[in-house]
């Protein structure tokens, strides 16, 4: 799957510590590389966005160690991990800084009493904004729905936002839409995981993306990178 997505133009990619230590002679010189540090439980214990533990567990020296291009946290915010995650990438962006490594900060609001809608584009822009305090150069988060709400994102955030893919979307069409929707409000760009490994030909998927990212088709254009 790395070699089909580098060889499809991907421009980076996200990974974790295993997979860089494993593949890095696949990956180095090719294609940037933004490795995660942090982590929690997994869901065999608790569910996604409801952690109760989350921890830094890989250093920048172990990015630099690697080869990576820069690092990425979570930032959750509503739920009790929310302090130990600013935290983290408080003490991170320091490290980060001195290294002149660039910090992807994860940034999402999680549901929960005081965020019962955790879409919400004031919630989001609001854990996109502590992202940003606590010292992240560029945020990575959800799409709000719609361009408008999304805008409310970008303008209350100093630093370029890219958008998550979540969970795999219903089509491919819906997918395109999202991220035409979201480059129209201001994004920068999307990190995408399972909307691209999941489909059935990842590398039209990244043709297509990158169609719509770099060259401002529309929808209907870049559907056609996959037949």
């Amino acid at each position: 799957m790395l070699e089909t997505v580098i060889e499809a133009g991907a421009d980076g990619v996200m990974t974790t510590f295993g997979v860089m230590k494993k593949y890095r002679n696949l990956i180095a010189g090719r294609v940037p590389v933004t490795l995660r540090l942090d982590g929690g439980p997994s869901l065999y214990r608790e569910d996604w966005l409801a952690y109760t533990e989350w921890e830094l567990l890989h250093s920048v020296e172990d990015a630099l160690m690697l080869g990576a291009s820069a690092v990425v946290l979570m930032a959750f915010i509503g739920i009790p991990v929310e302090l130990k995650t600013l935290q983290i990438v408080a003490s991170v962006a320091s490290e980060c800084m001195q290294a002149n490594l660039p910090l992807l900060v994860e940034a999402l609001p999680c549901p929960s009493p005081r965020i019962p809608d955790a879409k919400d584009s004031l919630a989001m822009a609001s854990a996109a904004r502590l992202a940003f305090e606590h010292g992240a150069d560029y945020i990575k988060t959800y799409y709000t729905g719609s361009p408008e709400s999304f805008r409310t994102v970008i303008e209350n955030c100093p630093v370029p936002c890219l958008i998550a893919g979540g969970p795999r979307m219903n089509t491919v069409e819906e997918t395109l839409e999202v991220v035409a929707g979201a480059m129209a409000a201001g994004a920068s760009g999307v990190v995408f995981g399972r909307n691209i490994w999941q489909h059935n030909n990842p590398a039209g998927m990244v043709r297509a993306l990158q169609r719509v990212i770099h060259g401002g088709a529309s929808v209907a254009e870049a559907m056609q990178e996959l037949g």
